[in-house]
């Protein structure tokens, strides 16, 4: 008996119009439970306190890493396309956009 090789499955997506505009985001704010990842996309302004959450979005712990290692294995063909992403904005009191939670240190 010869063996049938395994099927692909097709995956259609669709995207409406105002999501296909897509948001502008320079802060994400995450959070995390035993059951979930909850990432707030948000806008900074210079010159305005105040901020605005213009997507939330919620995953579980499992997708919240298959995320991070898409976003990384896209990162790394990005940069050997059109060169390494630069952090500007890094040094000690100045900070820009994105950035890591401080480490705590464990005593």
């Amino acid at each position: 008996m010869q063996q049938q090789p395994p099927q692909t499955q097709q995956i259609n997506i669709e995207l409406g119009e105002k999501e296909s505009e897509g948001i502008y985001s320079n802060l994400a704010l995450i959070s995390h439970s035993p059951a979930e990842f909850v990432i707030d996309f948000t806008r900074l302004l210079p010159g305005v306190p105040r901020g605005k959450v213009y997507a939330r979005i919620i995953m579980t712990p499992q997708h919240a890493k298959s995320f991070l290692l898409a976003l990384q294995e896209n990162i790394e063909k990005y940069e050997n396309e059109f060169g390494e992403i630069k952090l500007h904005g890094n040094e000690p009191g100045r900070q820009f956009g994105f950035s890591p939670a401080p480490e705590t240190k464990e005593e």
